[in-house]
């Protein structure tokens, strides 16, 4: 798997290749197939290395649903960014159906913590996911064009731009406490007390 991991950093997700990996491996591309039966589980099981490579955030007396499933967007975020087209390798993963649930599971037993009902706990987990892949999906590929001096040629930097209050991890974390505050909403109120009898 770290070869396959230093593939996807060096030439990008487009060209790993069972062919590239086992010229790396120097193998045959047959010798993979006995691992993986496809490329695409060959891609998933990478995508679960790099999000199994995310730290847990350490738990703290006071923590809330809300700060824990901040805490772990953030550390799936250093995950996805760790690998060059980290983001879109774990978004075709999940799309197929393929791969683990790490980042899903690390999301829902945040918002466990809150008073929820079930489904808000699976559709929050899922927002937040997709916004996370989205995000850094965004962010790698305007690294990646602006080590190609892309962005330069392209997009001169607008007024606008330069005067942004924040970078992208604290416009991240915006986008993610925008999703925190709409799923406060949810949380389950007590029914009122029923009236004495008499």
């Amino acid at each position: 798997m770290a070869v396959a991991l230093r593939l996807l950093d060096e030439t990008g997700l487009a060209d790993v290749t069972m062919r590239r990996l086992a010229g790396a491996l120097d193998v045959q591309p047959s010798a993979l197939y006995w691992h993986f039966t496809d490329k695409q589980t060959l891609l998933a099981a990478v995508s679960d290395r790099i999000l199994d490579r995310a730290p847990v955030p350490p738990e703290r007396e006071g923590d809330t649903w809300a700060g824990r499933a901040l805490a772990a967007a953030r550390a799936l975020r250093e995950a996805l960014l760790a690998y060059r087209d980290g983001a879109e390798l774990v978004a075709s993963s999940l799309a197929l159906g393929l791969g683990g649930n790490a980042a899903r599971e690390r999301l829902r037993a945040a918002l466990g913590l809150g008073d929820f009902d079930a489904y808000i706990v699976d559709a929050g987990a899922d927002a937040i996911l997709q916004f996370l892949l989205g995000h850094v999906a965004h962010e790698q590929q305007r690294m990646q064009a602006d080590s190609l001096g892309v962005i330069a040629a392209a997009h001169a930097v607008r007024a606008e731009d330069a005067a942004q209050p924040f970078g992208q991890a604290a416009a991240f974390d915006f986008g993610v406490n925008l999703l925190l505050d709409g799923l406060a909403k949810h949380v389950r109120t007590p029914s009122p007390a029923a009236p004495l009898a008499v």
